[in-house]
């Protein structure tokens, strides 16, 4: 079909690899999907009003069907192909539409701001899934206790404290156990599911589509609206199927849905409208009065354990989702710390956990049950999907399927989102606008950052001197050369930076070698280290240094500098004992550039004062480092 794209860069696993690789997605990449039969259900019948047999086999039949389609067709067998080198998200995406370098006012560039919105509004599902999940879980206590319904909100906000608390001690122990723990989720939901379906076999009836089409077209508009919004809350989580396709490969992902997690969902909601069938009162909690009365409390524990692992993998894909962000130049530079020696992909950046922590705590507080949370949830992701569709479709073209197919399979599958779309915006008075305000605010963020970095680029670039004249006016007026070496950073790949300018018109002097270090982030997720250096001489003992990485990647310019000291060009100079320039840039907004209004330029001044020092983001040591300071107006 159309929507199938290339699938170069994905590597071959041994079967034991592969096994391992399932049983590990099982907890990052299902987390979210795998908690949502906790409240997707109820709030779908609650959404009808009523609990007849033709509202919950309706019901049932709508969760099952979009489960097969968006989840099963579109994600787990098309959208996994879309890959960029192994690489899924919608980052990869605007990375393979080469959006970033798109010239302002053009097609592609509308396409950068839609991918940006897209990005943001994974922000907001990162919020929203903490609180909802762990809520869902811990409401499980008022079942058989209705007096500890007042500690709800405080057990949960604890849980919460504690889990952003941990962040910054890494994932490492805690991700070992994930997998098997949720492969035990997955066998008891799907053990309970079995429960309920041997109680009332008549909701096998909801594996055929009519009863889904009949249903809602029975139900009249405005409560087959409300149901189809709160129906998608069983689909949300779907979207790390593609975001975490890097972490683990298409073939571990594809397996761990069809032959665990789809079928124990299956059977599970399937279940729960079993009971229904029974008990038409079990509408209080579906997902838990399926469980034995002796066993409730144990699996208020192991479903709020299921919660916590869920929020994890959003928390970690936050982490993830920003440093390719700042590595794209979508925002400004942030403290990133590793939490494991032997894995790069483990990563903390404290201030997204301390902004999620306040994002998700504040719902919390704000919403006080997940019933209510119900309201803010979906219309994220369901904009997201329909975001995902669109540059789907857009990378399938620019790789020359036929516009037809694209078309056809993209459009479908558009369609069907659009519609839960339209049906989510129905809840923005009850809470849809809170992901939506945050969402809207990150974008605006970006899109500042960006456009900002691209006027005080193009106004350091007007003052930046020509190689060949720096060079004549060192051969014509030689300063006093120093020994050893220098490494100057710059933003550019061309020119020669100001601060060496500056330096050489004050004092004079110059070091006998010189190095302009510059790094530039390619639209590949990885970059192969044999193409990780570029040298190209200047003259006058100076060298440019070209690092090159992809989006996924760290800098780690001291360990390229250690690489390139090693080529005959730059033989004899130690890393070590260089001294390394940086310029501390002030940025002044004023009224003569174009390109953004004044407000937004302080926004953008503001942004640029807080970002992380080069050196510090870099990792050179702080002994070597001599800071430059500079002015420019935009």
């Amino acid at each position: 079909m159309a929507i199938t794209l290339q699938t170069e860069g994905i590597p071959r696993q041994s079967p034991r690899r592969q096994s391992a690789l399932v049983l590990t997605a099982l907890g990052v990449v299902y987390g979210d999907i795998g908690t949502s039969a906790l409240y997707g259900l109820k709030q779908a019948v609650d959404a009808s009003g009523v609990s007849t047999p033709e509202a919950v086999t309706g019901v049932v039949s709508l969760i099952v069907w979009a489960l097969l389609l968006i989840v099963g067709l579109k994600y787990a067998i098309l959208i996994l192909r879309a890959d960029n080198h192994g690489e899924g998200g919608i980052v990869a995406l605007l990375a393979l539409l080469d959006a970033r370098h798109a010239p302002r006012g053009s097609a592609r560039a509308s396409l950068l701001i839609v991918g940006l919105i897209g990005a943001a509004l994974l922000y907001g599902d990162g919020v929203i899934t903490p609180a909802i999940s762990v809520l869902s879980a811990v409401e499980g206590l008022k079942i058989d206790a209705p007096a500890l319904a007042p500690m709800v909100v405080p057990i949960t906000i604890v849980i919460l404290v504690c889990l952003f608390l941990v962040q910054r001690k890494g994932t490492e122990f805690v991700g070992n156990i994930f997998g098997p723990l949720m492969l035990v989720w997955f066998v008891a939901i799907g053990l309970l599911g079995l429960k309920g379906i041997v109680q009332s076999p008549a909701i096998l009836a909801a594996i055929s589509p009519h009863h889904a089409v009949l249903y809602l077209s029975h139900a009249g508009p405005g409560i087959a609206f409300a149901v189809l919004g709160a129906a998608f809350l069983a689909l949300t989580g779907a979207e790390a199927m593609y975001a975490d396709m890097g972490h683990f490969g298409r073939l571990p992902i594809q397996f761990g849905w069809f032959a665990i997690v789809s079928p124990a969902l299956m059977l599970n909601y399937l279940g729960q409208g079993g009971l229904l069938l029974a008990d038409p009162q079990a509408v209080e909690n579906p997902f838990y009065l399926l469980v034995p009365r002796w066993a409730h409390y144990p699996m208020v524990a192991f479903a709020t354990i299921a919660t916590v692992i869920a929020s994890q993998s959003i928390i970690s894909g936050a982490y993830s989702l920003t440093q390719q962000a700042m590595q794209l130049g979508f925002l400004p530079r942030m403290r990133v710390l590793h939490t494991a020696s032997h894995e790069k992909g483990q990563i903390y950046i404290p201030v997204v956990n301390w902004l999620l922590a306040v994002g998700t705590l504040g719902a919390v507080l704000t919403f006080r049950s997940s019933d209510a949370l119900g309201g803010a949830y979906g219309i994220a992701v369901s904009m997201l999907m329909a975001i995902t569709t669109v540059l789907a479709a857009l990378v399938a073209l620019k790789w020359g399927y036929n516009p037809l197919l694209v078309v056809a399979a993209n459009g479908f599958f558009l369609v069907i989102e659009l519609v839960f779309v339209t049906a989510n915006m129905t809840k923005l008075i009850e809470g849809g606008w809170f992901p939506l305000l945050l969402a809207c605010i990150i974008a605006f963020l970006m899109l500042t950052w960006r456009t900002g970095w691209l006027l005080l680029e193009q106004e350091r670039a007007k003052l930046r001197q020509r190689e060949d004249e720096f060079i004549e006016w060192v051969i014509k007026t030689p300063p006093v050369r120093l020994s050893g070496a220098a490494a100057i950073f710059t933003a550019a790949t061309t020119g020669i930076p100001l601060g060496l300018t500056h330096h050489l018109r004050h004092n004079r002097v110059l070091h006998e070698r010189v190095l302009l270090i510059a790094t530039v982030i390619v639209d590949a997720p990885r970059v192969d280290p044999a193409e990780r250096i570029k040298l190209v001489p200047v003259g006058a003992g100076i060298t440019r240094v070209l690092f090159h990485f992809g989006f996924m990647e760290t800098p780690d310019v001291m360990e390229g500098l250690r690489l390139a000291c090693q080529q005959p060009e730059l033989r004899g100079i130690d890393p070590e004992n260089i001294t390394y320039y940086f310029r501390r840039v002030m940025v002044v907004p004023c009224g003569r550039a174009s390109g953004m209004s004044f407000w937004r330029k302080g926004v953008f001044a503001t942004m640029h004062l807080n970002a992380n020092l080069p050196a510090a983001y870099f990792g050179v040591p702080p002994a070597q480092v001599v800071e430059v300071g500079l002015e420019v107006e935009i």
